[in-house]
């Protein structure tokens, strides 16, 4: 039978506290750590799209769910703007909420309509044949941005304030209606610490 070394005796008396107590640390972070919010893309129209002169009399309508997954954090929004872009030109834009805060486990629908003069209108030539190019690939492709200054409550961990920007692909049919593909599509949200 083979006998422990007392080397291997002590680093096990060690090791085995600081792995445990590593694991604990890991779980209460987990647990204590607040999540992101959720944007899931569910609407996008802009009907019309194969009116010659450009986006004068455009209507852009979104539907769009915010969710707070946290079970013990408040999301404080300090307002939430969205804006829709087709590739680097923006469209439109509104404030969707002023100062608002988000339950636990709390999902907001953000359903609004961008209507009149949008900027699209004076999109330069090339822009413009693009955007015609892709209309008749039956895919155009346009993006909403909603941004905001976040922080949550309660939390011990994450007291800082953060720009919160999210992005969502609205990909639309030749009528301007949102494809399936696109239906129901979680947007990326990404962060920057404030202060």
């Amino acid at each position: 039978m083979e006998e422990t070394s007392p080397a291997k005796l002590i680093c096990a008396i060690v090791l085995t506290p600081i792995f445990v107590l590593s694991l604990i640390f890991l779980l209460l972070w987990l647990s204590l750590h607040p999540h992101r919010p959720k944007f899931h893309i569910h609407e996008f129209s802009v009907p019309g799209l194969n009116q010659t002169n450009g986006f004068e009399n455009a209507t852009i309508t979104f539907n769009v769910t915010v969710r707070n997954t946290n079970r013990n954090f408040r999301i404080n929004y300090e307002s939430l703007n969205g804006s829709v872009y087709y590739k680097d030109d923006e469209v439109g834009s509104v404030t969707l909420l002023s100062s608002f805060d988000q339950g636990e486990k709390n999902t907001t629908i953000l359903q609004h309509e961008l209507s009149g003069s949008m900027s699209l209108s004076t999109l330069n030539n090339k822009r413009w044949m693009e955007f015609v190019n892709d209309r008749t690939k039956e895919t155009v492709i346009f993006y909403l941005r909603f941004t905001s200054i976040i922080h949550y409550e309660k939390s011990v961990w994450d007291r800082k304030h953060h720009q919160m920007h999210a992005n969502c692909d609205a990909g639309v049919d030749s009528n301007g209606f949102l494809l399936p593909n696109f239906k129901d599509k979680r947007c990326i949200v990404h962060f920057g610490r404030l202060f």
